[in-house]
Order: C-alpha cells, then structure tokens, then sequence
C-alpha cells in the first residue's frame, strides 16, 4: 500500500464531480494517489464527492477558465479529461456553446499540460463520431462519420490530442467511451442516458420510454470497467496518441436492455415508443482488441450484473434521500 505522503502519482480530473470522473477520482484515491479535481458544478454534483472532501482538492471553475486551468495543472503528472457538455440534444440546440466547452476546453487542457510539464493526458472521447452504418463491431480505423455538433466536437479533441502527441510530444490517449452506465448516473433532466432514466421509471412503477422501435443497439458498459480503462491508459507504454474503444464488446437492443432491467427487478416493465431522436445511431457495438492489446484491458462486469449493482445504487439513494427528508441522516450514492 502507498504511504500516505508519498502518492502513486498526483492527477487533475476534469469534471471530476461529474458521473464518470467522480468514480476516477475515487479509484485514484483508491490506489494511492494524490487528487486534484475542476468542475464548475453545472452538472458535476457535489454528493457524488462526499466523504473525499478531506483527500480532494476542488478547484470550483469551468473548464474554459485558463487560469483556473493553469492552478489545477501544476504539479500534475496525469490529467484524466472528462469535463464537457455530454449531450447530442443539447449540442443541436446550443452548438457554440457545447463547441466551447468540450473542444475548446480539450485545447486548453492540452496547452496546459503541455506548458505545466504534465505527463500525459487522457481524454474521456465517444463512440458518437462513428456516427451511423458502416460494419460492424466498429474498429477504430473506420473514417469518423459525425452525425452531431457534439461528435464533431470530440472527433475534433481527438485530432488535437493526436496533434499534441505528435508536434509536442506530449503523451495522450483518447478513449472511446461507448454507452457508459451505472451508479451516480443522473436520471433527471432532459438529456439523462436510458439506464437511469429506465430504473428512476421502473422503481416509481412508471412506464419506460423508449425512443423509436426499441430495435436500435448499443454497446453499454459498466463505470467500473471504464475507470480501470482510464487507469490503464494513464501508464500504458506505447499508447501515446492512440484512440481506443472502451466497450463491453457485445451489441444489446434497447427492447433487450428493457427486459434484462425488468428480470434484474423481477417483473416486467411496461413501455411507451415515441418517435426517434434526431442525431443519434441505429447501431453501435464496439471492437476492443486495441484496448486488449495496448491497456491490457478487459471488460469485468456483464450487463445484468451491472444493471444489479446500479438499481441497488438508486434503491439506496432513494432511501437516502427519504431519510434525509425525515430528518435521518446519510449521504446520498
């Protein structure tokens, strides 16, 4: 075990209050490291880091704020980039907006990493720049097809990223997320993924929504797997510049998703169709033997497992959350 004083490494994540991030932070408090996290808070909640106030340091600022970027960045060895605006919906309606955030904010971490002597920087990217048809599994060697300002927006940080590696040697990895999943993910909002939107509407004996016929797929993967691609990617040798596909590797329709959330609660759900959303893919399945092959990565936990963990993750919350209102105490998952 690393002595406390003497970290594994010391890390900035970016948006590390958010869904994702907030579970690398706590991995790498895990392992022994030393954690800095910058979040503007806009969707990043602050329950999502309770208990590690005394372990974290939060830098509370956008991801745009070059100077705040800089105080984050110093003394960092790996910046693990998850901050943006992660929604198809919201970069069709706001583009300049989304635009700033999630590409400008990725040049800006790259420039100040490469300016603070940071190590290596490792990108939280999307499936979504596959966009639509084409074979499948999809391997990263495809042409992108965006279909959205968002996709543009993070096939553009991987080209940056590249960039970087390559004019300035600075070490970056961009992982490409596909359908991530599980505890902490938000279910509110208009722009909140399937899962939780179809549990909060299962535990509340409400019908799920299902946008089109239910046939579309995806490739949905468990928040743990994803820390543990991240982790690997901060000290990967030879991967720097790389796109690699963080996945399950197996291909799941949303009308299967449905079913496996109904055997997981124990009874069958009742659904709604409503017509498509503009922007997203028919189907999306993801090739990982790049991630086999430079992270030594491999998924551990299979779709119904993880859709286990997750309800218990929101039956607690719940609970939680009850409790609170009662006057009990406890935090909130």
């Amino acid at each position: 075990m690393t002595a406390r004083g003497d970290p594994a490494g010391r890390a900035l994540v970016t948006g590390g209050a958010g869904f994702i991030g907030s579970h690398v932070v706590s991995r790498l408090l895990r392992d022994g490291w030393s954690v800095r996290v910058l979040d503007d808070f806009s969707t990043g909640r602050e329950q999502n880091l309770a208990g590690l106030e005394s372990d974290v340091e939060v830098i509370r600022a956008d991801v745009c704020d070059r100077a705040a970027l800089d105080r984050a960045a110093l003394g960092v060895d790996v910046i693990f980039h998850q901050a943006a605006i992660a929604s198809v919906a919201r970069s069709l309606s706001e583009p300049l907006r989304t635009n700033a955030v999630n590409l400008g904010g990725t040049l800006s971490v790259l420039d100040v990493a490469l300016a603070r002597g940071v190590r290596r920087v490792v990108l939280a990217a999307s499936a979504a720049v596959y966009g639509d048809g084409g074979p499948l599994p999809k391997v990263e060697s495809l042409p992108a097809c965006p279909l959205s300002p968002y996709a543009v927006q993070k096939y553009g940080s991987e080209l940056y990223c590249r960039l970087y590696a390559g004019l300035y040697e600075l070490e970056t990895v961009a992982l490409r997320y596909f359908n991530v999943y599980g505890p902490r993910q938000d279910p509110e909002g208009d722009y909140a993924a399937a899962i939780p939107l179809f549990i909060a509407a299962a535990l509340d004996g409400e019908a799920v929504r299902v946008f089109g016929d239910g046939e579309q797929t995806r490739d949905f993967v468990f928040v743990a797997d994803v820390v543990e691609a991240n982790l690997r990617a901060a000290a990967a040798a030879g991967a720097s510049g790389a796109v690699i596909n963080v996945a399950s590797g197996h291909q799941t329709s949303v009308n299967e998703l449905v079913a496996v959330i109904g055997q997981c609660l124990g009874r069958e759900l009742a659904d709604e169709h409503e017509a498509p959303r503009t922007g997203e893919v028919r189907h999306s399945w993801a090739d990982i033997r790049r991630a086999r092959e430079l992270l030594g990565f491999e998924p551990a936990v299979d779709l119904k497992c993880g859709i286990g963990l997750t309800i218990e993750a929101f039956e607690a919350a719940g609970r939680s959350e009850r409790a609170s209102n009662s006057g009990g105490g406890g935090l909130r998952a």
